[in-house]
């Protein structure tokens, strides 16, 4: 699973077309949203929104941070001329915003409109997930101070093979909701439904009102499991994970985020130290952990160049533009000092992924790149196991060979992370 977060405009996109199925038409949200972003044409919002036009207005950076009314980046109750003129002060513009973690610095570059709701009492409804199951969290005082009344949230687990059902939810929630109290049990219901189902991670409503007898979220905090992108494609409809505020990602990074869209099969990149002597090329999310984690327990933290990983038997094309990706940053420059770069391919014990395939795109990559990998000095380390290792193995020997590049390969024989410390400290017992 890997977590990502969404905009607020996609959470509430998403669930506004979802809860009316999950609550049997009993709960439904507007579907007045507008998300603003660099190229928006800011003065022809109210020709292709008209609702802009008539409509007291709320607007809020949409960057996946939170704290927007403490840092003075919460407009409310405005019109559309307004709402324009403040967008227009701030798109663009550095900010740095406080939050609970600290503080960060970024570009404002994304802001959400929708409509004011005015409402009396706010409540709290936040769905965590992990390992043994997942938790709903609820409080009448939601608001942006929820972390102050801590101790007014009640809790209710539910395991991982459970179901909503065999949870007693209405005597969860407290007794002040009152005659709320079964609408607010069946809203919580449908909330976690739409949450397992679209492959949430977390869903947090905070707060959430009641204008009438309809309920509406006001804020909204959520996160993906973006694994399951191709599986939720027709759910999730066209989502954006954006990266969190302050962090801009290189252009490598978003072709790799592209490629990734593509198939069902993973790739990821995060480029850590464009000038760092150690780059993993890895096979598999637990994997890319580990390894990381062992350059980092060797000393060479500071020489790690990326993060990243390739699973779930991407094809033989993706393999190749993902490798030739890692060597293109890989050999941009030498190292000042004349010493060697090194890249591991490394990755446990595939039970599906054809290893000999997904090799051969990372040599097709290595070929591409022989004469960059020899003027870098780039010494290659490979540790492999799974279907077809040994003729994968045998193939990515005879490469280095041929390319006179510097490969040692290893099989399900030697320890999965030791060429780690092969390469990096020379201990070969």
């Amino acid at each position: 699973m890997a977590e990502k977060g969404i905009r607020e405009y996609d959470a509430k996109r998403m669930l506004a077309a979802a809860l009316p199925g999950y609550s049997d038409g009993k709960f439904s949200m507007g579907t007045d949203l507008v998300l603003v972003g660099p190229e928006t044409d800011l003065d022809g919002l109210g020709i292709e929104h008209p609702w802009l036009n008539d409509k007291r207005l709320v607007v809020k950076p949409d960057q996946l941070f939170g704290k927007r009314g403490k840092n003075d980046l919460l407009f409310i109750d405005k019109s559309l001329p307004e709402a324009v003129e403040w967008i227009r002060e701030r798109m663009n513009k550095e900010v740095t915003i406080t939050q609970t973690t600290g503080t960060t610095t970024g570009v404002l570059t994304h802001f959400l409109i929708e409509p004011f709701v005015p409402h009396d009492e706010e409540y709290y409804l936040a769905i965590t997930t992990a390992r043994d199951g997942d938790t709903l969290h609820f409080s009448t005082q939601g608001g942006v101070d929820i972390e102050e009344v801590w101790d007014t949230v009640k809790e209710v687990h539910i395991p991982i093979l459970g179901s909503i059902d065999d949870v007693d939810v209405t005597g969860f929630l407290p007794d002040d909701l009152g005659d709320r109290k079964g609408t607010v049990a069946d809203f919580v219901k449908a909330t976690y439904q739409f949450l397992v189902d679209y492959h949430y991670t977390y869903l947090e409503l905070n707060p959430f009102a009641f204008v009438g007898d309809t309920i509406v979220p006001l804020d909204t905090v959520a996160k993906l499991d973006d694994y399951a992108s191709f599986q939720c494609h027709d759910h999730w409809g066209e989502v954006s994970f954006p990266n969190p505020f302050g962090l801009q990602k290189t252009k490598e990074e978003e072709y790799v985020a592209e490629l990734d869209e593509r198939t069902g099969a993973s790739l990821k990149l995060t480029v850590l130290n464009p000038t760092g002597k150690v780059w993993n090329l890895v096979a598999g999310g637990g994997a890319s952990v580990i390894y990381a984690d062992t350059v980092a327990d060797l000393g060479f933290a500071t020489e790690l160049a990326n993060y990243g990983e390739y699973s779930g038997n991407p094809s033989q094309e993706l393999t190749y533009e993902y490798t030739k990706t890692v060597l293109d940053l890989m050999t941009r420059e030498k190292n000042s000092d004349g010493s060697p770069k090194f890249l591991i391919i490394g990755g446990g014990i595939a039970n599906f992924t054809d290893v000999a395939k997904t090799f051969t795109g990372i040599i097709m990559a290595l070929e591409d790149y022989s004469k960059k990998l020899q003027d870098t000095n780039v010494k290659v380390y490979v540790r492999r196991g799974g279907p077809n290792y040994e003729e994968g193995l045998a193939k990515m020997r005879s490469t280095g060979e041929r390319i006179g590049v510097p490969v040692e390969v290893y099989g399900p024989e030697t320890h999965m992370t030791k060429i780690v410390s092969m390469a990096l400290t020379k201990e070969v017992n």
